[in-house]
């Protein structure tokens, strides 16, 4: 039988104060999901950062659209998916566009944030959709 893997979702609206929030519920479900606590402070700053970008993203673009948080942890990872729903300006609306590991293409303030949140988390991926990005985190986790 595969194992059970716990998720919980959490949606706020795009004010910097929920951040907060945001940080110290996926801080609590990653210690309750076997991230070792050393790791914690980087699931903490990887998650603010990911949800401080979906904050402005939104506020400058959807401010009555809620920023999405979901948490999961499975066996031996604990993943965190935050998701923005600022439409992506691509008019083909063609399917999902990994961004890869290599944030060399991306420029700014963008590229800072994603590099920051890829230097913190074990692994990342970034996806533009037609309806928003959505930056997938994880970090290895262990069972009792």
């Amino acid at each position: 039988m595969a194992p059970e893997i716990a998720t919980v979702e959490l949606t706020f609206s795009p004010l910097p104060v929920h951040v907060r929030t945001a940080r110290l519920v996926a801080t609590a479900v990653a210690r309750r999901g076997g991230v070792e606590e050393a790791l914690l402070d980087e699931v903490r700053l990887a998650v603010g950062e990911a949800c401080s970008r979906a904050v402005e993203a939104h506020q400058q673009q959807c401010p009555a659209e809620p920023v999405r948080v979901e948490l999961r942890d499975g066996a031996d990872r604990f993943e965190v998916m935050v998701s923005d729903r600022v439409p992506n300006d691509d008019p083909a609306g063609e399917g999902a566009t990994q961004v890869s590991s290599d944030l060399a293409e991306l420029n700014g303030d963008l590229n800072l944030g994603f590099a920051v949140i890829a230097g913190l988390a074990d692994d990342v991926d970034i996806a533009s959709t037609p309806s928003g990005v959505e930056i997938t985190m994880s970090w290895p986790a262990k069972k009792d």
